[in-house]
C-alpha cells in the first residue's frame, strides 16, 4: 500500500504549530529567568537591608555606651551626638520602606559609614575625656592631700604656737615672793596702829613682793584681791568681775601697781564692808588673768 502524501497545504499548517510552539517556549523560559532574577534581586536587598539595620543598631549602641559612663560632656560632644542620632533615626526610617531602591541602599550604606567614622572619632574623644578626668581627679585628690597636709601643719604650728604663748604668758606671769597680812585700826590722830583682835579691826593691809622676771612686762599691772572669810564666804561685791585663770569671778579689791622688776614691796589695803570675825582671814591675789599667790592673817 502506498504511503499517503502530506499536501502542501497540511504541511505549512505544520510549520506554523511548530513555530508557536517554539514562541511560547521562548517567552516562558523569558518570564521564568525574569522571575527569578527579580526575586533574586528581592532577596538581595532584603538582605542587605537587615545588614544595614545591623550596623544602624550597632552605632546607636556605641552611643548608649556613652551615656552609660555618665560622663560630664561638653557641649560639642553633646551637639554631635544629638546630629548623629538624628541621622540615625532618618536612616531606619528609610530602612523600614517595603520598597527601597538600590541607589537608596547604596545611600543608605555611604551615610552609615559615614557614622561609623563620626562614632570612631567621638568614641577617641571620650577615652581622652575620661583621661582628662582620671588626671584631673588625680590631681585635684593631691591638691586637696597637700591642702590637706599644710592646714595639718599649719593647725599644728597654730596648737605648738598657742602652747609657746601659754608657756610665755606663764612664764611671764608676775608671782608672790612673799606676802604678809596684818589688820589695824585708825586713831583719831591718823596713825595706824596694828591689831590681832577681831573686834579692834578695821582694815587689813596686804604687803608683798613680786618675783623677779625678765620675761615679765614692765609698766601698770592690775592687781586683784579676793578675800575670804573664817568661814569661806567671799567678801565681795556683786558687780565686781574680772576673769583669772580662765574662769569669770569676783574680786573684793583691786589696784594698779608699777612693776619695774625690782624689789619693789607693794600695799593694799582692804576695808571689811563687814564687822571682822575670829578665825583665819586667807586673801589670794591676782594678774593678768593668773594667780600670783595668797597670805592669811588670824583674828583673836
Amino acid at each position: 500500500m502506498e504511503p499517503q502524501k502530506i499536501n502542501k497545504g497540511d504541511r505549512n499548517k505544520i510549520y506554523f504549530l511548530v513555530i508557536v510552539i517554539a514562541a511560547l517556549i521562548g517567552t516562558n523560559a523569558y518570564l521564568f529567568f525574569k522571575d527569578r532574577q527579580q526575586s533574586e534581586r528581592f532577596v538581595t536587598v532584603s538582605t542587605e537591608k537587615d545588614k544595614l539595620r545591623l550596623e544602624v543598631e550597632k552605632i546607636e549602641v556605641e552611643l548608649d555606651k556613652v551615656n552609660a559612663l555618665n560622663l560630664d560632656l561638653n557641649e560639642k560632644l553633646v551637639e554631635e551626638q544629638k546630629l548623629a542620632r538624628v541621622k540615625i533615626e532618618e536612616l531606619k526610617a528609610a530602612l523600614e520602606k517595603n520598597q527601597i531602591t538600590q541607589g537608596e541602599l547604596d545611600k543608605a550604606n555611604t551615610q552609615i559609614n559615614e557614622l561609623k567614622t563620626f562614632v570612631k572619632n567621638y568614641n577617641d574623644q571620650i577615652i581622652q575625656l575620661q583621661k582628662d578626668n582620671i588626671f584631673l581627679k588625680n590631681s585635684r585628690d593631691s591638691l586637696q592631700n597637700t591642702l590637706r597636709n599644710i592646714s595639718n601643719k599649719a593647725s599644728n604650728l597654730e596648737n605648738e604656737n598657742a602652747n609657746l604663748n601659754a608657756k610665755v604668758k606663764t612664764a611671764a606671769a608676775l608671782k608672790l615672793q612673799s606676802a604678809e597680812i596684818i589688820a589695824f585700826r585708825t586713831k583719831s590722830s591718823g596713825k595706824k596702829v596694828e591689831v590681832t583682835k577681831s573686834s579692834t579691826a578695821e582694815k587689813l593691809s596686804v604687803r608683798f613682793n613680786v618675783v623677779p622676771n625678765q620675761l615679765a612686762e614692765k609698766g601698770h599691772h592690775n592687781i586683784y584681791l579676793r578675800v575670804f572669810d573664817p568661814a569661806g564666804n567671799l567678801l565681795a561685791d556683786e558687780g565686781n568681775h574680772f576673769e583669772a585663770d580662765g574662769q569669770d569671778m569676783q574680786f573684793s579689791h583691786s589696784i594698779f601697781i608699777n612693776y619695774n622688776n625690782d624689789d619693789s614691796t607693794y600695799v593694799i589695803d582692804w576695808a571689811n564692808p563687814k564687822p571682822f570675825i575670829k578665825g583665819i582671814y586667807t586673801v589670794i591675789l591676782y594678774a593678768d588673768g593668773n594667780t600670783m599667790g595668797k597670805a592669811q592673817v588670824e583674828l583673836r
